[in-house]
């Protein structure tokens, strides 16, 4: 093992995180986050537009931080007229709303105009309060970052920051007809990591990349796993019943797709190698049911009928079904009457969406990119395939409609999986990390007064 690998191990990785649990007691609590998401609101429905998995990552982690009484003041931007600036999410949790550009058809790639507009509404909030009111500030995504770098110099407080995507990993892994990430979000992503004084991945693989591709300080990066809502999203007995609730036949085999309709997530795969299912067997179609659940995003937006185009040419359109964005208790039906789910995605940092179903007690059929070797574990919750190609994940499907028992035993084991991914656990190793860059920055500042 080398000598960057030997550290970067000893320094990051879950057992990191929470082997520091208690070290860092020696200075005040954080008591008060700021919570930047500048583009996207914890309270828009995911699967639509830019809203999926950190929409869900930071309802979720806000509710259990105030739990343990840190407050979280999530600054995001408005969206429409009709939101009032502040709704309280949850006892202990606040979104607040920042007028930023135009309410509405503003894509995400025009919102670097708008940050001067959002730091000011964010600095109009905290001047309402007395100094030292926020003792942290945590940013999700680069744009979020680049305000949390400026709102965190100006109060004097730590900045903790996920990255969720990276550009120079998603430009390494474009699917076919997608649009790479512009060079001025490679340098912004390039000024946070610098700047941060923490840097939270949600697998070693993100860590591995964060100082692979941004010269991240190894002694900067913490692993902490997201969670998944274990009361939500649990195994419901009687798998017919939530096929009768969604109008699917019983005697069906589901192949599921869950989120935001866009080429970086490869639905098409999907589809494709269920064209290739029915070819090598047209007795199937009887048989065969493939919900694609979700809206266009982001590339996606550009062709929103493209798959509806593809099942048609493929002559599969009678068996697959396009459903809008659901909410989160309706989703989770989805999850348990589907045979399996597949995601076939190009990159994903984790794989919320397989944690969720996986908690629901359906296996999973995922791509081995990113965080998802993490999420599902090959062979025994699920399966995953090498690269894009549909025969290969044609290949894997036709073992569920061999061997009907097979959905139910890897069902199991993936329950018992995703129990180990709470979001309780979760929280607490961010406090952690809260701590250990409260404690870090003092001391810094200690050192830099003498």
């Amino acid at each position: 093992m080398t000598q960057y690998t030997s550290r970067l191990a000893a320094l990051r990785g879950h057992k990191h995180v929470s082997a520091a649990r208690g070290r860092w007691g020696g200075g005040r609590r954080v008591r008060r986050v700021a919570m930047l998401s500048v583009h996207t609101s914890p309270l828009h429905q995911p699967g639509t537009g830019d809203a999926g998995g950190m929409n869900v990552y930071i309802v979720e982690l806000a509710k259990r931080l105030a739990e343990l009484n840190v407050e979280v003041e999530i600054f995001t931007r408005s969206t429409t007229g009709a939101l009032p600036p502040a709704v309280e999410l949850a006892p202990g949790v606040l979104v607040r709303h920042v007028d930023a550009g135009p309410y509405e058809g503003l894509a995400k790639e025009e919102l670097p105009a708008q940050l001067c507009a959002f730091t000011h509404g964010v600095m109009q909030a905290w001047a309402g309060h007395r100094p030292g009111h926020y003792d942290l500030v945590h940013s999700h995504y680069w744009l979020s970052g680049h305000v949390g770098w400026l709102a965190a110099q100006r109060w004097g407080v730590p900045l903790v920051h996920a990255m969720h995507t990276m550009a120079k990993v998603k430009n390494a892994a474009l699917a076919d007809g997608d649009c790479p990430e512009p060079s001025a979000r490679v340098i912004g992503e390039t000024q946070v990591v610098s700047a941060a004084d923490r840097l939270i991945a949600n697998t070693n693989e993100e860590a591995d990349e964060l100082v692979r591709h941004y010269d991240a300080a190894p002694a900067k990066v913490a692993v902490v796993h997201p969670g998944v809502n274990l009361d939500r999203f649990r195994p419901a007995p009687g798998r017919a019943a939530a096929r009768a609730r969604l109008g699917l036949p019983q005697d069906a085999v589901i192949p599921l797709f869950a989120g935001r309709i866009q080429p970086l997530k490869a639905p098409d795969v999907l589809i494709r190698a269920v064209a290739v299912l029915l070819d090598e067997d047209p007795a199937l179609r009887d048989r065969l049911v493939v919900p694609i659940v979700g809206g266009p995003s982001g590339s996606g937006l550009a062709k929103p009928e493209a798959l509806h185009k593809l099942a048609a040419r493929l002559g599969v359109s009678d068996v697959v079904r396009f459903q809008p964005p659901v909410d989160q208790e309706r989703l989770a039906d989805w999850y348990r009457a589907a045979t399996v789910l597949v995601m076939p995605s190009y990159s994903e940092s984790f794989g919320l969406v397989a944690i969720e179903a996986q908690a629901c007690g359906t296996p999973v059929i995922a791509a081995a990119v990113g965080g998802l070797p993490v999420a599902v574990s090959d062979d025994r919750t699920g399966f995953l395939v090498p690269g894009h190609d549909p025969h290969d994940y044609a290949r894997v499907l036709r073992r569920f409609v061999d061997h009907p028992a097979l959905g139910e035993t890897l069902g199991a084991a993936a329950a018992r999986h995703a129990r180990a991914f709470g979001w309780g656990a979760a929280a607490a190793d961010t406090a952690e990390v809260y701590a250990a860059a409260q404690f870090e920055h003092r001391r810094h500042l200690r050192s830099a007064h003498g």
